[in-house]
């Protein structure tokens, strides 16, 4: 017997119609604003021209404000920026004495804007970039200073070298490899050189022997003090020297 469609249809039997699907939902984080509902989708045209409007006012926000502009719009952006009110409040430590504060420099440094982190990273370059380049360049001065003296004192530049050739044998033939090192390094040390190589002195081995002889730890110490090798101070340079040659058993 054939069905009835028309009943069967009634009843509810055979394919169901497929049901609409469910619009999507907005998802976490999207504001509203940027949610379309109807399509179910990102406004994409709003959400560009919110960004674009967001990075036009930050970049106004971060730009430095032109000459004209009043002095206290200068200032609350210098303080955004982390530079202090006055030259007077740069805190300094510095890494080394003669790298202090200095007042001119901090005045230039905050007329440029610098913030406290850029000023002490200044002072931080001096200490490790500029420090030793003056030491090498009053090193090399007094070097030349002194060879000048010894050219004068041994009567010229050709009998100078005669001189030393003879001095640099004996000494390392006669004297530890550092207290030779320590006397030929000064004009005052040179002449010393040559007094104990003319009176034959010292007669000894290469390690100094006896309880009175000056440590070498501390004279090589006191060769480190400014007032040794850049003030070249004539009483400082005399006790090193001496006590290098009292050392090697010169005698005081």
């Amino acid at each position: 017997m054939a069905e009835d469609l028309l009943e069967t249809a009634l009843a509810g039997g055979g394919e169901a119609a497929p049901a609409t699907p469910a619009a999507p939902q907005r998802p976490d984080g999207v504001p509203e604003k940027f949610w379309d509902a109807e399509r179910g989708a990102v406004r994409l045209e709003a959400l560009l021209k919110s960004y674009r409007e967001l990075e036009r006012r930050l970049s106004q926000r971060f730009a430095p404000p032109p000459e004209d502009a009043p002095e206290e719009e200068k200032r609350r952006f210098r303080r955004a920026l982390g530079v202090p009110e006055r030259p007077e409040d740069y805190a300094i430590e510095p890494r080394h004495e003669l790298c202090g504060p200095d007042p001119e420099i901090n005045a230039r440094l905050h007329a440029a804007g610098f913030t406290c982190a850029q000023a002490q990273l200044v002072y931080d370059l001096a200490a490790e970039r500029l420090l030793p380049l003056l030491a090498e360049a009053a090193q090399a001065l007094e070097t030349e200073r002194a060879l000048d003296r010894l050219r004068a004192h041994f009567g010229g530049e050709e009998r100078f070298r005669r001189v030393a050739a003879q001095l640099s044998a004996w000494g390392k033939a006669n004297l530890p490899a550092s207290a030779f090192e320590a006397l030929a390094s000064t004009y005052e040390g040179v002449l010393a050189l040559q007094s104990m190589m003319e009176k034959g002195e010292p007669a000894l081995a290469r390690e100094a022997e006896g309880g009175d002889a000056p440590d070498e730890a501390a004279l090589r110490a006191l060769m480190r003090d400014p007032r040794y090798w850049r003030t070249r101070e004539p009483e400082f340079v005399r006790r090193v020297t001496e006590g290098f040659r009292r050392l090697v058993g010169g005698g005081a």
